[in-house]
Parts: C-alpha cells; sequence; structure tokens
C-alpha cells in the first residue's frame, strides 16, 4: 500500500520529533546545539512557522509549531538540515547522513493536547534520567515558559496565554503543570500518532480535520465491515419468491 504523504495542516499545531541515523548523537557540545538554534530560528522565521516548544536531546530533537501554511515546515526542517548536516560534518570529520529518514510528526487537537505535548517535550530530559528537573537542562524551552529566561525562539501560544492575566500567572501556571509528570498512557499516545503520523485528538476533532483536508488522518478500523441485519420481511418475501420460481 502506498505511504500517504505526510499530514500537514495550516495554523494547526504540530509535534515534530527528527531522530538521528542509528540513534548517533547528533549534538555534542554547546556551540552545536547554538549554531542549531540560530538556524532554526532563522528557518522558522522565513518559512513563518510559530515554534511553542523545543527541546534538544543528545540523539533527537522535539518541536511544538504551528506552520503558516502547507509546506513551511518541511522547507523550515530541510533548510536548516542543509546547514547543520555540513557544519557537523565537516567539524566531527565525517561524512554522510546524520538523520535518521525523514521527520515524524502529528497534527495536535490544540485544546486538548498542545499543554500536555509542550510539558511531554520538555520534561523528556527528565524522563529519560539526563537531569532531575526540567530547569536543570540548558536546551529547552522549559526556561522561557516560567519566567526564567526570554527565548526569541519561542512564539507563545494562545494556550499558554490563556493560563493567566499576567505573565506572572502564566510562568506559575506553567510551572505547576509542569510538575506533574504526563501519564505514561499520555507519553505513548503522542509518541505513537508522532511515529506512525496520524492525527492526535478527540474523535470530533479527527472527523472534522477529515473533512477539511479530504483525506484520512487516522488509522482505518481493522476487519471486515460488519454486516448488515437481515430485514425479516425482505428475507420472508424472498423465500416465498424462491417457492413459487421452483413450482
Amino acid at each position: 500500500m502506498a505511504r500517504l504523504p505526510r499530514l500537514i495542516v495550516p495554523h494547526q499545531p504540530h509535534h515534530i520529533i527528527q531522530r538521528g541515523h542509528d540513534q548517533q548523537v547528533v549534538f555534542r557540545d554547546a556551540a552545536d546545539h547554538t549554531a542549531f538554534l540560530d538556524w532554526l530560528k532563522e528557518g522558522a522565521k522565513r518559512f513563518k512557522v510559530a515554534i511553542h516548544a523545543y527541546v534538544l536531546m543528545p540523539d533527537h530533537i522535539h518541536l511544538l509549531a504551528t506552520p503558516a501554511d502547507s509546506e513551511g515546515l518541511a522547507r523550515m526542517m530541510q533548510w536548516v538540515g542543509r546547514y547543520y548536516v555540513p557544519y557537523y560534518n565537516q567539524k566531527y570529520q565525517r561524512s554522510g547522513t546524520l538523520w535518521q529518514g525523514r521527520y515524524k510528526a502529528t497534527v495536535l487537537d490544540a485544546e486538548r493536547y498542545l499543554l500536555l505535548c509542550s510539558r511531554y517535550i520538555e520534561l523528556n530530559p527528565v524522563r529519560n534520567g539526563l537531569v532531575a528537573s526540567a530547569g536543570d537542562y540548558r536546551w529547552s524551552s522549559y526556561m522561557h515558559h516560567i519566567g526564567a529566561k526570554s527565548d526569541p525562539l519561542i512564539t507563545d501560544h494562545r494556550l499558554y496565554w490563556a493560563l493567566g492575566n499576567t505573565p506572572f500567572d502564566r510562568e506559575i501556571a506553567y510551572k505547576l503543570l509542569a510538575e506533574q509528570l504526563p501519564a505514561q498512557a499520555e507519553v505513548d499516545a503522542i509518541s505513537q500518532a508522532t511515529l506512525k503520523g496520524w492525527a492526535l485528538g478527540a474523535e470530533e476533532f479527527k472527523t472534522g480535520l477529515e473533512k477539511q483536508v479530504s483525506r484520512r488522518v487516522s488509522p482505518a478500523k481493522r476487519g471486515r465491515p460488519a454486516k448488515k441485519a437481515k430485514d425479516p420481511v425482505t428475507s420472508e418475501n424472498a423465500s416465498k419468491d424462491l417457492e413459487v420460481s421452483k413450482s
């Protein structure tokens, strides 16, 4: 079966994962992280993609982003790779691909999953045992969201603004949210939807999205379609007709 094109929906938030080839390290020192973030900031501006949250892990990245059109997200990722990969290869005297195939992405139901996904991204270093708390990890958007450091890469989503009437209120509210680790079922739901490229949200969200993009946004149900119940009146008439034809 032919693979469906990657699902990208303008003005909807997307969770993106890009992994290093064969799980190899893609950021070795502070200069690597800084170079990547600088190119990401420029690429996001150039291709009109709003970055709401991110984390740079040693061997992969997570982004939470909203593109202004259907092409911007892919063009941004390609543009950043076009600069970062040669930089990395030259610095570490290597050649060949750095990333493991295409980046993975899922469209999110913002009302239900945006803040959850933001926490999922920023708490990734904690889940992976790199740090004891999200504030101890330098290469994420967490410090921006709790007001400890302004990050020019970040465009705050309206749902983040809805956390409070003042910056202080929003930052405290977000910090309290982030102190609650997402449940494993929530982590799995976000991971699986992203890796498989299906939309993540309530059924009504996915139904509306399918009408908008005129394609499936979630996997088809397994098994054969259920058989329709026979109409007893129709069945009885069919039996009588058969008896008449035999006589």
